[in-house]
Parts: C-alpha cells; sequence; structure tokens
C-alpha cells in the first residue's frame, strides 16, 4: 500500500504555510502525513 506525504516549507516572516497545506488537503493528503518545516 502506497501512502503519499507532503512537506511545507516557510521560510521568512511574511509567508504563510495555510495555503500550501490547503492545497495538500484538496489532495487529500492526511495532516499526519504532512511535514512543516518553518526558518525564522
Amino acid at each position: 500500500m502506497s501512502k503519499t506525504w507532503g512537506y511545507v516549507r516557510v521560510s521568512s516572516f511574511d509567508q504563510n504555510e495555510e495555503r500550501q497545506l490547503r492545497a495538500l488537503h484538496e489532495k487529500s493528503i492526511l495532516d499526519n502525513h504532512i511535514f512543516i518545516d518553518k526558518h525564522s
């Protein structure tokens, strides 16, 4: 069984992960299969 994973990267203060998360959710990727990388 294959699983799809998502990756969100935010590299500046004016970026927001919400748009990227929305796009991944539209592809039916589950929250527990999404990695978020924030650089501050």
